[in-house]
């Protein structure tokens, strides 16, 4: 929606003081102007069934979109994300430019189809196959705000420092020259990045030490610097064995140290936290961070469980994230999130919150307000949800959809969450535009036909 005021008309949405009926939103340039309940449409109005805010994805490694599928093999030893991870750089080592452009590409529009509206993209390929910088040093962010702009998705871009094998700054493996870089190079490339990001509507640039293993001490302080005010985000506690080797190396947990050594505030996002203790909940919360979990990756790689109870008890923040995008789906993310918790504690919706609240509500609004704070979408103020100010980033759903007859209100997000995933997605619009239609991107062919040639290079 661009130039002349345009609207749209739903029979229900969600708004931020919750579900109205007969909704008319209207938006110019990308932003919603006006928002009114229980109203008629006007003649050139689009007309929908039900409408909910776009998620924010707030942890995506697009590239490894391809290798979906292809590590589900037992090897000769116990397998584990650190033996995924070896499989994960053998597949790094071949993929050029192009590939990765048109990888991200795929799993950017996957992404819209199935609900997301904006991603966190922690990005850790930097060099060329041979390990040494491009002449441009944002080559490949470059190709990753440019999959952004073919998709239609908003982009927080979050480039990411990456310097080390192991704690106490241990020499990289020869597997990890793509990612390695030193802070010079790395200014450069977060300065890369936010000219990429300049030609994105609502493009956005953060910073991510990838994890304390990854950053020493006395580099993660400039590191954050370069954020500027933007969004940082790492990597920690996600695995047992970071836990184990971080206290050998410094006696202190990954968390623990964190918090000793940096101030950290609401604009951190610490992704996975899989093994935090109540201690290191506490310091998160009062921080005013958000945790940033990926089910469904953190159970594809046998992580653990995260004490999401014990954060909710202490209103602390979350969001979900898509991470390896083995598979893409808001919904399932929710789900699994919710049913981890029903596994470890025996009991049924556990993330519910109060007596009587609808389980797919509490997980949708917590996801809403995590991810949209750790990527502080268009501007550090920009109202959330389908509010007046904010981006115009709506999802429709399939009222007609077996799964949401005769629901109603958080009936729909109950079953939408839990009974059917992404197949009752209709229609999203991104910044006003309409990128998804009858569940499909509008550039699907031409993607999908891409993204194979790609792939089939790669792994043919």
């Amino acid at each position: 929606m661009s130039g002349e005021a345009c609207g749209l008309w739903l029979e229900s949405a969600l708004l931020p003081g919750g579900w109205a009926r007969h909704v008319r939103i209207t938006g110019q340039d990308g932003t919603i102007l006006s928002v009114e309940a229980e109203v008629e449409a006007a003649d050139a109005d689009e007309r929908l069934a039900v409408g909910i805010p776009g998620l924010p994805n707030l942890h995506s490694h697009a590239f490894q979109r391809a290798i979906a599928g292809l590590t589900e093999r037992r090897g000769p030893s116990a397998d584990s994300f650190w033996t995924w991870r070896e499989l994960m750089y053998r597949f790094v080592e071949r993929l050029d430019p192009d590939q990765l452009e048109a990888i991200t590409t795929l799993a950017f529009a996957e992404m819209l189809e199935a609900g997301f509206t904006r991603v966190g993209e922690f990005h850790y390929l930097h060099q060329d196959k041979s390990g040494l910088p491009f002449a441009d040093p944002g080559e490949l962010s470059a190709r990753v705000a440019a999959a952004a702009a073919e998709s239609g998705i908003a982009l927080t871009l979050l480039p990411t420092f990456y310097a080390h094998g192991g704690f106490g700054a241990l020499e990289p493996s020869i597997r990890q020259c793509r990612f390695v870089t030193d802070l010079e190079r790395f200014a450069r490339i977060v300065e890369s990045c936010q000219k990429a990001a300049r030609q994105l509507p609502g493009g956005n640039v953060g910073v991510a030490p990838h994890s304390l293993r990854a950053v020493a001490p006395e580099e993660l302080p400039a590191v954050v610097a370069l954020a500027a005010g933007g969004p940082v985000h790492i990597h920690i506690a996600e695995q047992i064995r970071e836990v184990e080797d971080c206290v050998a190396w410094c006696g202190r947990r990954p968390i623990e140290h964190l918090f000793e050594t940096m101030s950290v505030d609401d604009k951190w996002c610490l992704v996975h936290a899989t093994h935090a203790t109540q201690e290191e909940l506490e310091c998160i919360a009062a921080a005013g961070a958000v945790v940033g979990l990926c089910p469904i990756t953190e159970a594809s790689l046998g992580d653990g469980v995260f004490p999401a109870p014990e954060l909710q008890a202490l209103r602390g923040r979350l969001g979900i994230g898509t991470d390896s995008n083995v598979l893409i789906d808001a919904a399932a993310e929710l789900r699994v999130l919710e049913y981890s918790q029903r596994l470890t504690r025996r009991a049924r919706n556990v993330l519910a919150g109060d007596s009587g609240h609808s389980t797919g509500r509490s997980l949708f609004d917590a996801a809403l307000a995590g991810g949209s704070q750790a990527l502080r979408g268009e501007g550090l103020r920009a109202p959330v949800g389908l509010a007046p100010g904010a981006p115009l980033d709506l999802v429709s759903l399939d009222a007609k959809h077996p799964a949401l007859i005769e629901r109603r209100q958080d009936e729909l997000l109950d079953s939408w969450v839990f009974a059917a995933g992404r197949t009752v997605i209709d229609c999203v619009w991104r910044a006003g535009e309409k990128v998804v239609s009858a569940g499909r991107h509008r550039r699907r062919e031409a993607i999908v036909a891409r993204y194979q040639r790609a792939v089939k290079a790669l792994l043919g």
